[in-house]
């Protein structure tokens, strides 16, 4: 794969630069895209030139999440029936955990590799961002980047689930279970993302950690990443993964779930996923202090 549509790959200064490259659907996830990414993050492990991979997104955002766009049917070219998958389609409980766990297979690059991934969040970090953010060592954000999974809220469970090892059982709860967003500096003060800076020092901030990772052996990086890592699996992290994928596949046959895909054949993805949220006002969860909320469902400083 010498040459990528969805992402652009750059070596230099002893970092590979991973940008997710559709900013006109905001890097939304979609297949080609993941396994471009899988593709490039192996060969920055493999590269002796790298010391770390900086992750980032085109445009105004990081990445708003998998890409929900309507699907030709599984099959291929040779007439062999294909497993199905996709909220458009209705494939057996099995068929929806393999497709999950075959995206998430992909996913699971950021975290088996050796050398170590920053994140460099800004504008939406939602869904199917968080899944791949999360699998990474590092994550700095703007401090007025939106970061949570909405479609949690009728769409199905989180396929990767890293939120419990970093903001613990309550917070993971509270974030998951609303669909709610918080703010790059919220998610600092949470544990979600190591730091959150002013969006107009985000990419120096995050060159400036690249910079210091390229000092050191990159044999020693990942001799304490993987130790770290290894620790994370001792906790469960990795089977948790696994487990998420299939708990995902099981949250699809909710009546909740079901409701939300008619409504999405009826009357198309954007409504569906407006009439979805309109009821959860400005969709922020407040870290600090009382959620005082108008009529409209809205934080307000009163």
């Amino acid at each position: 794969m010498s040459e990528y549509q969805y992402i652009v790959y750059e070596v230099e200064k002893g970092r590979a630069r991973i940008t997710l490259n559709r900013p006109e659907k905001r890097n939304a996830l979609s297949p080609e895209l993941l396994a471009e990414l899988h593709h490039a993050l192996w060969e920055a492990d493999d590269d002796k030139a790298v010391h770390g991979v900086l992750l980032k997104g085109a445009g105004k955002s990081f990445c708003a999440g998998y890409d929900l766009t309507p699907r030709p049917p599984a099959s291929s070219h040779d007439g062999k029936e294909r497993r199905g998958g996709g909220i458009y389609d209705q494939p057996t409980i099995d068929d929806d955990m393999w497709r999950l766990e075959k995206s998430q297979r992909l996913r699971m690059v950021l975290f088996d590799m050796h050398k170590p991934v920053v994140a460099q969040v800004h504008g939406h970090c939602l869904a199917g961002g968080t899944d791949i953010a999360m699998l990474c060592d590092m994550i700095i954000a703007a401090d007025d980047a939106t970061i949570g999974f909405p479609p949690a809220r009728d769409l199905g469970a989180l396929p990767n689930n890293m939120w419990l090892y970093n903001v613990g059982p309550q917070w993971a709860k509270r974030l998951t279970l609303t669909g709610d967003t918080v703010t790059g500096a919220e998610a600092a003060q949470i544990g979600l993302v190591l730091k959150s800076v002013p969006a107009d020092y985000l990419a120096a901030e995050c060159e400036g950690l690249m910079d210091r990772l390229a000092k050191v052996d990159p044999d020693l990086l990942s001799a304490n990443k993987r130790i770290i890592n290894i620790g994370l699996e001792l906790m469960g992290a990795r089977t948790l993964q696994r487990m998420a994928a299939e708990n995902d596949a099981r949250a699809h046959l909710a009546p909740g779930t079901l409701k939300f895909r008619a409504a999405v054949k009826e009357k198309g993805l954007k409504t569906a996923m407006t009439e979805r949220d309109s009821g959860f006002g400005d969709g922020r969860a407040r870290v600090n202090g009382p959620e005082i909320r108008d009529d409209q469902g809205r934080l307000t400083d009163d």
